[in-house]
């Protein structure tokens, strides 16, 4: 699960988050991932309409629209949640620290492995952090198949009985 801010104008228009420049550079990263939109990443925004001028949400907008996003976690039950920058990171984490500060290590937003990383639409704009961005994107594929594996061993140890 990928989740980010709220939906810009073509996100608004079109009725999908992420399919401007930004969704288009989000593709190619989840095409480097060996990943794909709606085949196996599901991608989310914290806010479900967007706010005017574009601006940042606010915490009040956030604290709205939290339940909606909270079932949406729970229906898709995710192996793991990339949060795309720092508002969304700040509203799944509860808290207001920097990207650098959680950047780079693994959180967990309701018992569900999470990383933080960079917004596309910021990496279209400060193109000398997508290298910290792909690290970010390794360290979640990372997790995720280390959750898969426990899954699978797991799975194979209930059902292997007496």
């Amino acid at each position: 699960l990928f989740v980010g801010e709220a939906p810009g104008a073509e996100e608004d228009a079109q009725g999908e988050p992420f399919v401007g420049q930004a969704g288009r550079l989000l593709d190619s990263m989840l095409t480097a991932l060996q990943l794909a939109r709606g085949r196996n990443v599901y991608i989310a925004n914290v806010l479900k309409c967007r706010p005017p001028n574009n601006r940042t949400p606010t915490p009040g907008e956030a604290a709205a629209c939290r339940p909606y996003l909270d079932r949406q976690v729970a229906l898709i039950a995710p192996k793991i949640i990339v949060a795309l920058g720092k508002s969304a990171a700040n509203t799944l984490l509860e808290n207001e620290a920097t990207i650098g500060s959680l950047r780079g290590r693994v959180h967990a937003y309701r018992g569900v492995p999470l990383v933080v990383t960079y917004h596309p639409a910021y990496l279209l704009r400060t193109l000398q952090d997508k290298a910290k961005a792909w690290e970010d994107l390794v360290l979640a594929r990372r997790t995720l198949q280390a959750a898969t594996v426990a899954t699978s061993v797991t799975a194979t140890v209930a059902g292997s009985g007496p």
